[in-house]
């Protein structure tokens, strides 16, 4: 059993954020109990877009500005990640963070690897989404009126160029199932951008731009308006 509430439950925290569905379900839970004071978000030290979700720093600033909370980055290589990210954890301890928050479903390695920084840094992990199945994770998630857009996907994995832009809405998910693709994407078929939802103050106004491929990857940038 995952008791994920009594380690967040009256406490002040941090929470690691990519701006997509998982990292924002768990903010969501984490926020229904325990006080946060903040986002932290780990750029790509070659161009400054977000890891994985390839978010810009001002993107991130508008999710964070409807969300109500300040956001502190770090722009790191691979090589320098984890002292980049331990920095990050002594600016938010230092701000009175006592627990650390993640949108960790079930990959052992990431599980593993936020324990073994937050305990270096002294501090809680609380991971709400942890071992939670799949399907139903990501239907309360659109059940809850969060609105994420798919903007990247892997295309060796089932994904298709035309799956960037669609909306996850409870018929998405159930095609995704049926083309046997885990409407997680935890096995990194893709990922989502959040434009809105119930502790959004405003929903984000986008742009869709001209959609870039590299390698067996396709991502759909957004731009606010």
């Amino acid at each position: 059993m995952n008791d994920w509430i009594s380690k967040v439950q009256n406490k002040q925290f941090i929470a690691s954020f990519s701006g997509g569905k998982d990292s924002m379900l768990a903010l969501y839970k984490a926020m229904q109990v325990g006080k946060p004071i903040g986002l932290i978000a780990m750029l790509d030290a070659t161009d400054h877009y977000s890891y994985s979700h390839r978010l810009s720093p001002e993107f991130l600033e508008a999710q964070a500005h409807s969300l109500g909370l300040p956001i502190w980055t770090r722009a790191a290589t691979w090589t320098t990640y984890e002292k980049q990210f331990m920095e990050l954890l002594e600016e938010a301890k230092a701000n009175g963070a006592e627990v650390l928050v993640t949108g960790d479903v079930d990959v052992p390695e990431h599980g593993f690897w936020h324990a073994n920084v937050t305990t270096k840094a002294g501090i809680g992990l609380c991971m709400p989404n942890w071992q939670k199945e799949h399907r139903t994770m990501v239907e309360e998630f659109v059940e809850l009126g969060f609105v994420a857009i798919v903007t990247t996907v892997n295309l060796s994995l089932g994904m298709r160029l035309s799956d960037l832009g669609r909306i996850l809405t409870r018929d998405y998910i159930k095609e995704l199932v049926e083309r046997s693709i885990d409407p997680c994407g935890e096995a990194g078929e893709f990922h989502t951008t959040v434009i809105d939802g119930p502790i959004f103050s405003t929903p984000l106004q986008v742009e869709k731009l001209e959609i870039i491929q590299k390698d067996e990857y396709a991502f759909l940038p957004l731009k606010i308006k």
